[in-house]
């Protein structure tokens, strides 16, 4: 990868965990479709208390531990970044790792 690559990834990255950290503490606390679905058709109070995934890293978009709201959601955010962009540089490397490996057939 070359230096001017590495660079757009850089500024996307961080873009993407500034813009994560400082806007995500001013989303809609409204409820989002899903939820505003089953509460205008009258099954939200079947849900289970237990939630659909209990070992949920962020439950409600929040950081664990943070007792300020709005700075747990935005840590929440740019670790979901973080998380993100590792995931794919991940995938990528394991793709480009395999491509390399396999004989060109053309």
């Amino acid at each position: 990868m070359n230096a001017r690559n590495r660079l757009i990834i850089l500024v996307g990255l961080l873009l993407a965990g500034v813009l994560a950290a400082l806007i995500s503490p001013f989303a809609s606390s409204a409820p989002d479709g899903l939820e505003r679905v089953a509460a205008n058709l009258h099954f939200d109070q079947q849900a289970k208390e237990t939630p659909a995934w209990r070992w949920a890293l962020f439950p409600d978009y929040l950081a664990p531990g943070l007792a300020n709201e709005p700075v747990a959601t935005g840590v929440a955010g740019l670790l979901g970044v973080v998380a993100v962009f590792a995931g794919a540089y991940g995938l990528s490397w394991v793709l480009r790792r395999r491509r390399a490996g396999t004989p060109d057939d053309a």
